[in-house]
């Protein structure tokens, strides 16, 4: 199994190799690299594709300090820096997503495109903020019980058969990882306002049925982003659209990578 001592964590990684274009997959909050399966199996025989686990997440050895989304894409950095690889295309799904962008800002020269899925620049909405803080609270104290993974997952999946498979790898996660990786998420910056200076190539793609990202907010990240070709709309997808429909997004996004 591939890891990567970056940062001060221990990263896991999958790297499909091949001389293609490198792309490198960063997934949602309490997701790890397998729900790019659908991506690397579709992109594989043309392109270089990196999957990743993010710290707190996955098989990643994660240190359990404090951290932010600027760090999280040094993070993606240092692993393009550990392959070798000095320019990729950067993908993320929603948090996923928050650090390709944070990491377009810290390193342009570095990022070749950006490909954002049910993502967003902003900060978390303020009326559902009280709420997530009580899931995190509750998984904290209680860990994750069914009644609190169920209503996740509906979030986040909303597929009964992938509901199963991921709250099963959520309860073999330690409980602790809840917090540093939690307040990163619900703590984070806004970004709104330097979207303009991110001047790459860039696609959107969003589900329409996102209950946790409402689709204005990609439209709204679209038009921030200057060399952003358009949104994606995935009718019917919820929050993890690359998962729960990959034959809507891996179509696009293959013309995407293709054009560049």
């Amino acid at each position: 199994m591939p890891f990567a001592r970056v940062n001060g964590q221990n990263i896991r990684y999958d790297d499909s190799g091949g001389d293609g274009q490198p792309v490198i997959l960063a997934h949602g909050f309490l997701m790890d690299r397998e729900m790019f399966a659908s991506q690397v199996e579709a992109l594989s025989p043309e392109f270089r594709v990196i999957t990743w686990d993010e710290r707190g997440f996955g098989e990643t050895e994660f240190d359990g300090q404090p951290f932010t989304y600027w760090d999280s894409a040094r993070d993606c950095l240092g692993l393009l820096d550990h392959l070798g690889i000095d320019r990729a295309v950067l993908g993320g799904m929603s948090q996923g997503g928050f650090l390709s962008l944070r990491a377009a800002l810290v390193a342009p020269e570095r990022v070749r495109a950006l490909v954002l899925i049910d993502s967003q620049a902003g900060t978390e909405d303020a009326q559902r903020l009280p709420a997530y803080r009580q899931m995190q609270q509750t998984w904290l104290e209680a860990g994750p019980v069914d009644d609190l993974t169920a209503v996740i997952a509906n979030l986040i999946i909303g597929d009964p058969e992938l509901n199963r498979v991921w709250i099963a790898k959520w309860k073999k996660l330690p409980t602790e990882n809840m917090r540093a990786p939690g307040d990163c998420l619900l703590d984070r910056d806004d970004i709104t306002d330097r979207l303009g200076e991110i001047t790459c190539p860039a696609i959107v793609f969003h589900g329409t049925a996102d209950q946790s990202v409402e689709i204005e907010l990609a439209e709204e990240l679209c038009r921030g982003l200057p060399g952003c070709v358009g949104v994606v709309r995935i009718e019917g997808a919820p929050h993890a659209s690359n998962l729960t429909h990959p034959e809507h997004v891996n179509g696009p996004l293959l013309d995407f990578l293709r054009s560049l």
